[in-house]
């Protein structure tokens, strides 16, 4: 098993394709912390996240046995694009399950602009927004883009940012704090507007 441990998840990865299951065993030790947290403090249900982390590594474990594995050198990556693709499906058959019929209420829902979707305008600039500010991320330096991903993407607090990137949660927050002045000052150098009204 020691030897297991100093191989890469590539390697781990070929070796259960060829049938050794303790190969996958060291993955799932390896990966299933952040995975969990990660899906965790995306559904915020243990119950939810149990499941959809289960889901996550069948899905895996089902790819690399069929051969269709392809993502060399990014394993954990691929394992996040897996739960993030399980949890958008689920919220999307949530949402579809919540649907609500005019017959069930008084008042005129299809009149109701809260019920309503964005225009497509609305939309447009929110994608180009949000384009933009993945540009801008892009852009800051790794240690900045680190803890901003942490907090924004993965919903972690500034102390989990602090211990998974072991600095203190006074370093977390000044890499936060410089992250935004950093984003702030590019968008305004390149007259970029990054609201939705």
């Amino acid at each position: 098993m020691d030897t297991f441990s100093a191989m890469t998840d590539e390697e781990l990865v070929m070796l259960y394709a060829y049938g050794n299951n303790n190969a996958f065993n060291v993955l799932l030790d390896r990966h299933k912390q952040p995975l969990y947290t990660y899906i965790f403090y995306t559904v915020r249900h243990n119950g939810l996240a149990e499941d959809i982390f289960q889901d996550t590594f069948i899905k895996a474990i089902t790819t690399i046995k069929q051969g269709r594995y392809t993502e060399t050198g990014k394993f954990k990556a691929w394992l996040m694009r897996i739960a993030h693709n399980l949890m958008i499906d689920y919220f999307r058959q949530k949402k579809n399950e919540n649907t609500v019929s005019n017959d069930d209420y008084e008042p005129d829902l299809w009149n109701n602009s809260s019920l309503c979707e964005d225009t497509i305008e609305v939309e447009m600039v929110r994608s180009q927004v949000l384009s933009d500010v993945k540009k801008l991320v892009g852009f800051l330096p790794d240690t900045q883009r680190e803890v901003l991903e942490m907090r924004y993407y993965k919903d972690l607090s500034f102390k989990e940012i602090a211990d998974q990137t072991g600095v203190s949660i006074n370093t977390a927050l000044g890499r936060m704090r410089y992250a935004v002045i950093n984003m702030r000052k590019m968008a305004q150098d390149h007259k970029m507007v990054l609201t939705v009204d």
